[in-house]
């Protein structure tokens, strides 16, 4: 395990930073995991305008998930949520960041 892989590993298993939620495929049994959540609003130019909107984003490790597509659902907190578009890993390939929709 790299350096890195380990930060990653910790981050994620900080109960202050991590928390868990369950993950499921489509067709598959919903598996737990640890996510975290970056919940940052986005501001798209459109032309001469500028769009708001919130937007829910979270990052899942490649150990835990390995190929999540879209319409692949997680349940957080009580609420459910659909994968929309495609997840992008980072450069060392240890995390998914995807964005999601309310199911």
């Amino acid at each position: 395990m790299t350096a890195f892989a380990a930060v990653v590993d910790a981050l994620f298993a900080d109960p202050n930073i991590g928390r868990e939620a369950f993950y499921t495929s489509e067709g598959g049994a919903p598996v737990l995991v640890r996510i975290v959540s970056r919940q940052a609003d986005a501001i798209t130019d459109f032309g001469d305008a500028r769009l708001w909107s919130e937007t829910t984003r979270i990052d899942l490790r490649v150990a835990e998930v390995f190929n999540p597509r879209p319409g692949d659902r997680l349940e957080m907190d009580g609420e459910a949520y659909l994968i929309l578009g495609e997840p992008v890993r980072d450069r060392e390939r240890l995390v998914w960041t995807v964005d999601l929709r309310p199911a």
